[in-house]
């Protein structure tokens, strides 16, 4: 392993760590969609794809892009990159990871003054999580032309529209529509990516090629019953709307465990009026199912909506259910994985085939071109988490893999 390379590995853990400290919230790492932190990180990730030799630019939405351009005009375009945004309370590695690895291997390229015969181009997209506005991978469908214009009308706790917050962050609602990517430009996108699972770790592994991207729903219900007083409201008379989200809840976990593959998770929940001698009248809450075949996915989404449905009507309670998210379920591009794997053998045994759980802006990406991915083991498997945690050698190894790729790319070419 080269020096240079030992170095970029190195700089991309230093930049996880200052990237780490910029966050919405003083206590823990928290960076949502058009926010301060993210008008800070857009920053500072700008200038080290400065520093690498590419021209910067935020697009409509406030994606980041760093451009690294052969001398050949109207040449194709290979994507790298992965997400700046976080969860609340989040890991540092889970996105900046895949974009600050991208942007070490164009930096490998400029100090070599590698040209290649198209361009590189590097993203770090604005928003993956959805946790601002509940709608995920909203820098991806802006490139790839599937953005819903009605998203912009959405608001967020504090009531700040979509449309409004894309303005302060310095962005153009109206011109969103522009930003997509002509499909014929394309030739590809790789993106790397903690595992957020174990398999690597229990193989000693320090990388892995993904295979598929596990569809997804994303679900926002609301049970109404009615308040009343804690203390002289009968048990025989209540229409107690927690109660009924709580059936709900223990319900879709005893229906997710009967069928394999399938996972569900209700995540938020919200009870009003939130007192404690108040019987809760109105309940939101959240739900998020997923599975590698879309039509297994789909009739669970059904069924749970069943099972809402009878629950509800058993205690008298009103039930609405809205789909926020959908993604269906995406097979990764079988030559660039080929490549990807040939890259990866040149540094392990073993090239492990994973499928991916967690959706991903590949998974957005692959409506318009091919797609490919790379797994990064981490600890535990701990991720969404401030215990998220990545070995160095892993990420020199996922850096040497991505340069392998470009350049089994350019030769074909």
């Amino acid at each position: 392993m080269s020096g240079s390379r030992i170095d970029h590995a190195r700089t991309v853990m230093q930049r996880i760590e200052a990237l780490g400290k910029i966050s919405d919230d003083p206590n823990c790492l928290t960076r949502k969609f058009c926010s301060p932190a993210m008008r800070r990180a857009n920053a500072l990730v700008g200038c080290w794809m400065q520093e690498a030799g590419m021209g910067v630019h935020t697009d409509a939405i406030g994606n980041l892009i760093g451009l690294y351009q052969t001398s050949l005009p109207k040449s194709k375009i290979f994507l790298l990159g992965s997400h700046l945004d976080t969860v609340r309370n989040a890991g540092k590695f889970d996105g900046p990871l895949g974009v600050l690895a991208a942007i070490a291997c164009v930096q490998q390229l400029d100090d070599s003054n590698t040209r290649l015969p198209f361009d590189i181009e590097v993203v770090g997209f604005a928003d993956e999580e959805g946790v601002r506005y509940q709608s995920t991978y909203l820098g991806s469908k802006v490139l790839v032309g599937t953005f819903n214009p009605k998203d912009l009308k959405r608001r967020d706790s504090d009531g700040i529209s979509m449309a409004e917050a894309i303005r302060r962050f310095g962005g153009k609602p109206e011109a969103i529509t522009k930003a997509r990517r002509d499909p014929k430009r394309l030739l590809g996108y790789a993106e790397v990516h903690i595992e957020q699972g174990t398999i690597l770790e229990q193989k000693n592994l320090s990388v892995g090629v993904v295979t598929a991207i596990a569809g997804q729903t994303r679900m926002h219900l609301d049970f109404t019953g009615r308040a009343g007083h804690a203390g002289t409201t009968p048990m025989s008379s209540r229409r107690d709307a927690l109660c009924a989200a709580a059936e709900f809840i223990s319900a879709v976990e005893t229906l997710a465990r009967r069928t394999n593959g399938l996972v569900a998770t209700v995540g938020e929940i919200t009870a009003l009026p939130g007192a404690s001698n108040v019987i809760p009248g109105e309940v939101g809450l959240s739900l998020d199912v997923r599975h590698p075949a879309d039509p297994i996915r789909e009739r669970a989404v059904s069924a749970f909506r069943r099972k809402a449905i009878k629950i509800s009507r058993r205690r008298k309670i009103k039930i609405s259910a809205e789909i926020v998210h959908q993604a269906v379920a995406v097979g990764c591009d079988l030559r660039l994985s080929a490549s990807l794997i040939k890259a990866v053998k040149q540094h392990q045994r073993e090239v492990p085939l994973l499928p991916s759980g967690a959706g991903h802006d590949a998974a957005t990406m692959a409506a318009i071109t091919p797609v490919a991915m790379l797994f990064v083991r981490c600890k535990g498997g701990m991720s969404h988490h401030p215990d998220e945690s990545v070995r160095l050698e892993d990420i020199r190894i996922a850096i040497s893999a991505m340069e392998g790729l470009i350049e089994g790319l350019a030769a074909e070419i």
